[in-house]
């Protein structure tokens, strides 16, 4: 059973940076696919980036909203994923989860958490002046 925990998240200014980590138990295999999505008091669940890992091939995909502030990395050491979020915006505001797929998925798929099998509880994100 693959576990997942999110932490890294809190309160921070606009313009402001953060660091996520995804912290990932119970998945041996070097394929699998983690995203981050959010969700915005209110709002529908949100697709923020993902990355993809098949042996030593590893791609990276971002909505449009994050892309060229956010950048999400991997550590195989430490069984964890990062996204790492500069320039960040009141609209940045969710609380972000983590989500796992035991493969690595085709493209089109990444976007929906329909796809994904197992999501940690989340982190808040709060940006305010």
């Amino acid at each position: 059973q693959v576990q997942l925990v999110e932490s890294g998240g809190g309160v921070v200014q606009p313009g402001g940076s953060l660091r996520l980590s995804c912290s990932i138990s119970g998945h041996t295999s070097n394929a699998y696919t983690v995203a981050w999505f959010r969700q915005a008091p209110g709002k529908e669940r949100e697709f923020v980036g993902a990355i993809r890992r098949s042996g030593g091939n590893t791609n990276t995909h971002y909505s449009d909203s994050v892309k060229g502030r956010f950048a999400i990395s991997r550590d195989n050491a430490k069984n964890s994923v990062f996204v790492q979020m500069t320039g960040l915006k009141p609209e940045d505001t969710a609380v972000y989860s983590c989500a796992f797929a035991t493969s690595r998925l085709i493209i089109s798929r990444v976007w929906y958490g329909e796809t994904y099998d197992f999501w940690g509880k989340g982190t808040k994100v709060t940006v305010y002046s």
